[in-house]
């Protein structure tokens, strides 16, 4: 089998695994009997999707690399990553750093009210984590075969993903998801508002 069939059958299995665990439902009955593993789910949940990240990454054996971004280009494209990376944490950070880890689950004994954020990046987008993983992964001045097959599918999959957050959302915020949802765009920003 080669590199690349090899990378996109390990993709399609990790993203399987981490999207059918991230269903509410299923979520529910994995943790119902356990009241250690409801307090800890999202931790393992993350746990697992790096070890799983990581087998996917491992099944190229051998990668070439396909074009350099020359000179000082370069190096401002390692900016923009770096400058992507700070937004991402900011994202993050605006959500929930604790929760969004699995971290605060551990001290927390009752269950907080979901909120609906809609300040920050989320006034610019929608799915910023979304928007910004993939233009941090479309920036990547070494292009290698294995990170382009990783963008092309990992845009893919974020499209998705923002797809299925979308009806998740509405279900769970309704009204006020519909107002916010006409408001702000759902990947691309605007430039010009009307």
């Amino acid at each position: 089998m080669s590199d690349v069939a090899l990378f996109l059958l390990r993709f399609f299995l990790f993203a399987l695994v981490h999207s059918l665990l991230a269903i509410p439902s299923l979520k529910q009955r994995f943790s119902g009997r356990s009241g250690h593993l409801r307090r800890f789910y999202r931790l393992y949940y993350n746990m697992v999707s790096l070890l799983l990240f990581a087998w996917v990454m491992a099944a190229f054996r051998n990668v070439t690399v396909l074009y350099v971004v020359p000179g000082v280009w370069s190096l401002v494209l390692y900016f923009v990553q770096m400058v992507i990376l700070i937004i991402l944490a900011a994202c993050v950070r605006q959500t929930g750093a604790a929760e969004f880890l699995g971290i605060r689950e551990q001290t927390r004994d009752g269950v907080k009210a979901p909120r609906l954020v809609t300040e920050g990046w989320y006034r610019v987008v929608r799915h910023p984590l979304y928007l910004f993983s993939m233009l941090f992964l479309f920036s990547n001045p070494v292009m290698s075969s294995r990170w382009f097959a990783l963008t092309l599918v990992s845009a893919v999959y974020f499209l998705a993903g923002a797809l299925l957050e979308e009806k998740r959302l509405l279900l769970e915020f309704g009204n006020e998801y519909m107002a916010y949802k006409r408001t702000v765009p759902f990947l691309i920003p605007r430039i010009f508002k009307r």
